[in-house]
């Protein structure tokens, strides 16, 4: 009986256990509340929950989440329309602090006060609101919800791949940013929360409510907010009056009002246009007929609102131009927002070169004796700050509303000899020291200068001057020299240095070391205030600070700068641009010396004087003066020979920069040498001898002998004069001397058998060996002796205001 029973058991085990079911293996277990990992089950189906736990979770976290929404959706509150529509804020524009620190006075405003509201939608006509649904949203009339879920979807999927901000907005959702929010929103809570209130206010407001307040509060472009406002300023006419194509071309702006402007971009209008033309035919609003005659809306021309008038205007714009590409703030929001922006310009300064850029126009200055400027003549003026690249002051024009063309900022005019100190930087990097020398004779043919013509390099007045180092040529501006020097470092070197002081792009050919590159004032004032630091870069702006409504700082200007030059080859070449006020036979000796402190700087002529310039500065302050001659005739792109009327002459004399442009330069300057920040008197940095020593010119005066030195002093370096020289191009010879660690020094003399511009001999020759940095003299070859002729008796040139002795 005990056997039968055993057996028993399995069977009661197998019929209790059907297949596939839990099986106990001991006594009754204890239901757990959250059985996992699953008990009763092995290896991977053990760590799986079942279906049952799936699809709960997944029905609770639906439920909560649509709770949430359904919280959030209650709770939102839309703000008072009427109220908040009207909350922008004027943005204020002020000058720089005065010395003492307190608050500079007001420049300008950007303000949003252009708009008229239209409160009756019936008044407008009906295509209006349907060419703004056929730009931004062809389902406004039909989409009851407010939102776009495909809309929204697309953007967010196209945000997460790319990493742009591209909207998925609705009209209703456009409308609540900007008549509730008041600012573009870029995160994603704000875009739910505009979401819900999107979708409140379209339960809540009609269709015709909501296309009006959109319409209302819409930025147009050209200091326009509202249609009525856009109306009149792109056709001067109601809203109420408009017709179909000027709707049309409305609507097509919003989505980018300044950049899609008629008179900014004409064809992307007219593109834009015709989409949302095309758009209302295939929504049934206009006729394939009717749109088949429509032709693209004329726009009147814009006026700014004067407080853009003067010349604060040009100080305005930039203020403006550089909010937008400094610091991302669109031309919306900076008339919207309330900000508080300080700027670099200093009142009392800018007085200055408005005053005497004005009485400059009218003959006026002291010195200038009456002798007035034609009328189409471009005066500019900038100072800047060399440690941290603020400006200033600067004199754009006479009057923004009537000529927006910045002189300082828009206008590109020829360097002229204002590029040199470009060449003298590289060639001091290369170690060719300043005492290196050349032959400065006119019309001299340098080989290699132009492949495609004669090569023959000239001097400013056809002056010839003997073998000279590169300091005499500096302040004499030697153009046969620098193009020997340019020949020998490199185009490609200058234009890098240039590039590296901060001119944008520079023209890399053998000329540009005389400035064929055509610039804009700002730029060459952004170069040499890089020069005037020492050589460290700091980018010209305008905009100081910027604060929002709140007076929080918001955007702060940039003001470290970047070493782009070592300290001594900036010593080097300060010492030799120093040269072009002190040496008497300086370019800009006549009028600047007369200021008595240190004043480096450089004058520049165009070819066929079509521009000229004086660029100067102290170690704490750099300013530009060009002159430039404005044409006519379309497309406004070149200059015409300036000239300059003189009282005390019979006809009109060309003018030079060490002419009237440095007598501009110290008429302004010597206002700012009396200000109290700039009447210190500063001194640049000893000359730093780049590349090898220079032997005193005279002994130090001293009242008893100096004693001998106790230790033996080494003896110098010996090297040997390289040989095969003879036959070589002038370049490559000055570059082998200079390599071997020598000086090299440039004779000219006539042959009959040697090629021009080729060394004739060496002196020393080749193999002898002397002491590190001593000079070896290279005879160049200037062609056959010419045959002798008649020299002309010298007509006396007329005298001409403001003059300099020497050319720029």
């Amino acid at each position: 009986m005990a056997s039968t029973n055993r057996r028993a058991t399995p069977a009661r085990s197998r019929r209790s256990a059907p297949r596939g079911s839990k099986r106990r293996t001991g006594p009754t277990q204890k239901t757990k509340f959250f059985d996992y990992p699953r008990t009763g089950f092995h290896g991977l189906h053990r760590w799986l929950p079942s279906w049952r736990v799936l699809v709960g979770t997944m029905l609770g976290v639906a439920f909560l989440g649509a709770g949430v929404v359904v919280a959030a959706y209650a709770l939102i509150e839309v703000p008072s329309a009427s109220a908040d529509d009207v909350k922008m804020q004027t943005t204020t524009v002020y000058f720089a602090p005065h010395d003492d620190g307190t608050p500079g006075s007001v420049m300008g405003t950007f303000a949003t006060q252009k708009r008229t509201i239209v409160d009756d939608y019936n008044s407008l006509p009906v295509y209006v609101g349907q060419a703004t649904a056929a730009s931004e949203d062809k389902t406004f009339y039909t989409n009851n919800n407010g939102i776009s879920i495909t809309g929204m979807g697309s953007a967010l999927i196209d945000n997460l791949k790319h990493g742009t901000s591209r909207g998925g907005s609705t009209i209703t959702q456009q409308y609540v940013e900007r008549y509730y929010v008041g600012t573009t929103t870029t995160d994603y809570v704000g875009k739910a929360k505009e979401t819900l209130m999107a979708i409140k206010i379209a339960k809540t407001q009609t269709k015709p409510d909501i296309m009006l307040n959109y319409l209302n509060s819409i930025y147009y472009g050209r200091d326009s907010y509202g249609i009525q406002a856009a109306a009149k300023s792109y056709f001067g006419v109601d809203a109420s009056a408009l017709t179909v194509e000027q709707a049309a071309l409305l609507a097509a702006v919003i989505p980018s009002p300044n950049n899609w402007d008629p008179a900014n971009n004409p064809k992307k209008a007219e593109a834009r246009w015709n989409i949302v033309l095309d758009s209302m035919v295939e929504q049934g609003w206009v006729t394939g007929e009717a749109r088949a005659a429509m032709v693209f809306p004329p726009t009147i021309q814009y006026v700014e609102s004067n407080t853009m008038a003067g010349t604060n205007g040009y100080l305005l714009d930039m203020v403006r131009k550089e909010m937008l590409k400094t610091y991302d703030v669109s031309d919306d929001e900076l008339k919207r927002r309330g900000f508080s922006i300080v700027t670099t310009i200093k009142e009392d300064m800018q007085n200055a070169a408005v005053d005497q850029a004005t009485q400059f126009a009218a003959g006026t200055l002291e010195g200038q004796d009456g002798a007035v400027p034609n009328e189409d003549i471009r005066a500019s003026i900038s100072t800047m700050d060399p440690s941290t690249g603020g400006i200033l002051a600067l004199y754009g024009g006479p009057d923004f509303l009537v000529d927006s063309r910045n002189r300082v900022a828009y206008d590109k005019i020829q360097a002229g000899s204002t590029f040199k100190p470009f060449t003298l930087t590289a060639a001091l990097e290369q170690g060719v020291p300043l005492t290196t020398k050349f032959s400065g004779r006119d019309d001299m043919k340098i080989p290699g200068w132009d492949p495609n013509g004669d090569s023959i390099v000239g001097n400013f007045g056809n002056e010839s001057l003997g073998t000279i180092d590169l300091v005499k040529a500096t302040a004499e501006s030697v153009n046969t020299v620098y193009a020997q020097l340019n020949m020998q470092v490199g185009s490609d070197k200058t234009a890098d240095v240039a590039a590296r002081a901060g001119v944008p792009d520079p023209e890399i050919n053998n000329a540009n070391v005389l400035g064929t590159e055509t610039v804009r004032p700002l730029d060459m004032l952004d170069a040499y205030g890089t020069l005037a630091s020492g050589g460290t870069h700091h980018t010209a702006h305008i905009v100081a600070t910027v604060n929002d409504s709140k007076k929080n700082v918001v955007f702060s200007a940039d003001t470290k700068g970047v070493e782009v030059f070592a300290p001594d080859v900036m010593a080097d070449v300060a010492f030799a641009m120093q040269q072009v006020v002190q040496d008497k036979h300086g370019t800009a000796h006549q009028w600047i010396s007369p200021l008595d402190r240190p004043i480096a700087g450089k004058t520049g002529t165009q070819q066929e004087q079509k521009s000229a310039w004086f660029i100067g500065f102290t170690p704490n302050v750099v300013t530009e003066v060009s002159l430039s001659q404005q044409v006519h005739e379309e497309p406004h792109a070149g200059t015409v020979t300036i000239d300059y009327v003189s009282k005390l002459a019979s006809k009109k004399q060309g003018v030079t920069g060490g002419s009237v442009p440095a007598f501009l330069w110290q008429s302004y300057m010597k206002n700012v040498f009396a200000m109290p920040s700039y009447a210190t008197v500063m001194e640049f940095p000893e000359r730093a001898n780049v590349g090898g020593k220079v032997k005193p010119t005279a002994a130090p005066e001293t009242t008893t002998p100096a004693p001998a030195p106790v230790e033996t002093q080494q003896a110098p370096t010996q090297v040997a004069v390289p040989s095969g020289m003879e036959g070589k191009l002038e370049a490559d010879a000055t570059a082998t001397v200079v390599n071997a660690g020598l000086v090299p020094t440039i004779t000219a003399e006539s042959s009959d058998t040697v090629t021009t511009g080729r060394v004739i001999r060496v002196d020393p020759g080749g193999g002898t060996v002397l002491d590190s940095n001593a000079t070896v003299t290279l005879v160049i070859s200037t062609g056959p002796k010419p045959a002798p002729t008649p020299t002309p008796t010298p007509t006396p040139p007329a005298p001409a205001l403001p003059a300099a002795p020497a050319a720029p």
